[in-house]
């Protein structure tokens, strides 16, 4: 009798067990994964699933012994169901601006100096371990970025890297990059992260580089008297583990406000990149907001004077020259 072997697969916040034997295909696993989410084959990508030898995705006729997979391996996959394209396909006329936000009152930043929470932040600081990718730069600025909506749309019915990413991503992270260090921080895991950046060309962009990734594990559960428990980013984490960085250097791009509660004067809420596959030829977000990075970093000392909320209508003081 043939051994089988656990599969996990990760797909929409939820996980499914799958059982194969290692005699079985890759198309097999795609028949299996169908069953379990409805998902059909031709719909799925299958992201960290690759030859150990050649580090490609492969083909559907390859046994899984072939792929080498260890037991409880976890597939991570991205793929829409038929109901959910055919609803893609036509855009809403009413679509709000803002999606799975909340409109948070002056009366609630009140948060972020209540003591519970900056206990909350030094206990991160001290137990949440940072893998550095590229060593922090002198005098460079901080711009952390969330991923989900900000950077790429991760539920598309587009099926490759390029269609799901943001229009001008690149060339966005190459301009910030002259002034600022570059951190990607998500309320997934970092599994996740890594896959997501590696899907875009992120990580091995010769243009720019990223400082470091944050996951879900960096962030804190605040409490606020209208909304109730949530889970947010507070950038504390990161200014007490690098001296360099502080409230007056750093801005947070994020398409849920609420992510950055904890420094509401240092976040800058993007609007969300969803439905790529209508909406790639209009969004040109990140252009407009490369020239506000440019504009920060040239003429402003202190970020958290800035109103971010009306950053389309900033107009830079510049600086006086000094006197020769």
């Amino acid at each position: 009798m043939e051994a089988t072997n656990k599969i996990y697969v990760k797909w929409s916040g939820k996980e499914y067990e799958i059982e194969l034997t290692e005699n079985e295909t890759v198309a097999d696993l795609k028949n299996a994964i169908e069953k379990e989410t409805g998902v059909r084959p031709e719909r799925q990508k299958l992201l960290n699933l690759k030859l150990k030898v050649s580090g490609k995705a492969p083909d559907d006729d390859c046994r899984l012994g072939q792929i080498k997979l260890k037991p409880g391996f976890k597939i991570m996959m991205m793929g829409s169901l038929e109901e959910d394209i055919m609803e893609a396909n036509t855009a809403p006329a009413d679509l709000p601006t803002v999606v799975n936000d909340l409109d948070i009152e002056d009366e609630e930043i009140a948060i972020e100096n209540q003591e519970v929470y900056l206990a909350k932040i030094e206990k991160r600081i001290k137990e949440y371990k940072i893998n550095i990718l590229n060593e922090p730069r002198p005098d460079k600025k901080l711009l952390v970025l969330d991923i989900d909506y900000t950077l790429f749309d991760h539920r598309s019915t587009a099926q490759t890297g390029a269609e799901l990413m943001r229009p001008y991503l690149h060339e966005f992270l190459t301009s910030a990059y002259d002034d600022y260090d570059i951190v990607i921080w998500s309320a997934t895991g970092m599994k996740w992260i890594e896959e997501k950046m590696k899907l875009l060309g992120v990580s091995s962009n010769t243009n720019y580089k990223i400082a470091f990734y944050l996951d879900s594990w960096a962030m804190i559960s605040v409490h606020t008297p209208k909304y109730g428990v949530m889970d947010v980013k507070p950038l504390g984490v990161i200014w007490g583990k690098f001296e360099q960085y502080n409230a007056k250097n750093t801005i947070m791009f994020d398409d849920i406000r609420r992510n950055f509660i904890m420094n509401p004067k240092n976040g800058l809420r993007i609007r969300p990149f969803r439905q790529a596959h209508l909406n790639r030829d209009k969004d040109n977000e990140l252009l407009k907001l490369s020239k506000y990075l440019k504009d920060l970093a040239e003429h402003c000392t202190d970020f958290s004077s800035v109103n971010h909320r009306h950053w389309e209508k900033y107009k830079p003081k510049k600086r006086r020259a000094q006197r020769q």
